[in-house]
């Protein structure tokens, strides 16, 4: 807190220091002025003096009253209306001190009136250029709070739904798994109990890193391991897998739990329509900065399951993607040579 206040007082010093400056340098002219028209030292020094207290007093009042109140469409009526009322007042009280100090000073006195109209009119100029400048300040104060303000709520309001698809994620794959363990208890019950520590083991590294928004491919890839060992329990032989990655790619970084339900899609739509072995092929690489991550399995257009736009797997890392990063390209899906092949580029964070 201390450092903040003391921040706060450097920052407000040039600002006090800039507005005493002009105020000395417009009273030593005020004072010159008086001076060239024959006025002696003493009154013009008590007018200069008087005028700028005063004048001082009311910009004064102008921030106080900005700050509790900012007019909107009525800002050029505002500012002419109260520059015009305060110059008024300024004037009478100005005129009331002034006559009250040199009430015996005939020829002040007749200098005063003389030039009351220029002074208001000058006044009037001051306080108009004064009230429009504290209303731009204040304005831009404004809309700059309530554009932090709106930042701050879709911040908050991207984090919630991030955290929304990470949750809905896990379902699947519990559901899943779940109902593998109890087809296996009966008949393979060792399998099970190995599933059952294997998706233990799962669950708690997801829990372990729930609150971390991002961790390294090599982490990701410890879990994706982890889970394609629990789908290889689920599909036997039907299931296997080849990783191919190298050090520079394993030490990025990227949005955690981002390649499970593109593994799962590749699982998915791979094993579909087929008793035979099918491998999934998972290979990352570094391409013009970014992480590159392609899941690829076998494809048959003519028996795969048709499926609307990009299913809930991709549709979610889709809209993480662009929720982290603005961007919708950063998922690509090629179908050819009867292979399905999801890449997912992920921008480095600095």
């Amino acid at each position: 807190m201390a450092h903040k206040k003391q921040n706060g007082s450097i920052n407000k010093t040039p600002k006090s220091i800039l507005f005493a400056t002009g105020w000395i340098a417009w009273g030593t002219l005020h004072v010159f002025v008086l001076q060239e028209a024959g006025i002696a030292n003493l009154q013009a020094v008590t007018d200069a003096a008087v005028s700028y207290v005063l004048l001082s007093a009311l910009c004064l009042f102008v921030m106080n009253n900005m700050r509790y109140y900012l007019p909107k469409k009525e800002k050029y009526s505002y500012t002419f209306i109260m520059a015009l009322a305060l110059s008024a007042v300024w004037l009478q009280l100005t005129k009331f001190a002034l006559k009250s100090f040199f009430k015996h000073d005939d020829a002040y006195l007749l200098f005063l009136g003389q030039t009351s109209t220029l002074r208001f009119a000058i006044v009037f100029l001051m306080l108009a250029a004064f009230i429009l400048l504290s209303l731009l300040w204040y304005t831009q104060k404004d809309e700059q709070e309530e554009s932090e303000h709106r930042a701050t709520t879709e911040r908050l309001a991207r984090e919630a739904e991030l955290n929304k698809l990470r949750q809905q994620l896990q379902p699947h794959f519990l559901f899943n798994s779940l109902n593998s363990i109890s087809a296996l208890t009966g008949q393979q019950p060792e399998k099970a109990r190995h599933m059952i520590q294997q998706l233990s083991d799962f669950l708690r590294g997801t829990l372990r890193n729930e609150g971390q928004q991002w961790i390294s491919l090599k982490e990701e890839m410890e879990y994706l391991e982890l889970y394609l060992e629990i789908e290889k329990v689920r599909f036997g032989y039907r299931l296997q897998s080849s990783i191919s990655t190298d050090d520079i790619a394993l030490q990025m970084k990227l949005p955690s739990m981002l390649l499970q339900p593109l593994v799962e899609n590749a699982i998915k739509f791979g094993l579909y329509d087929t008793i035979e072995a099918v491998q999934i092929l998972i290979s990352t690489s570094v391409k013009n900065g970014m992480l590159e991550v392609s899941v690829q399995n076998p494809f048959d257009e003519l028996t795969a399951m048709p499926v609307k736009g990009t299913g809930f797997g991709l549709s979610s890392i889709q809209r993480r993607l662009f929720l982290l990063f603005g961007r919708h390209d950063l998922l690509q899906i090629k179908k050819e040579a009867q292979q399905f092949v999801v890449t997912v580029q992920i921008p480095q964070i600095t």
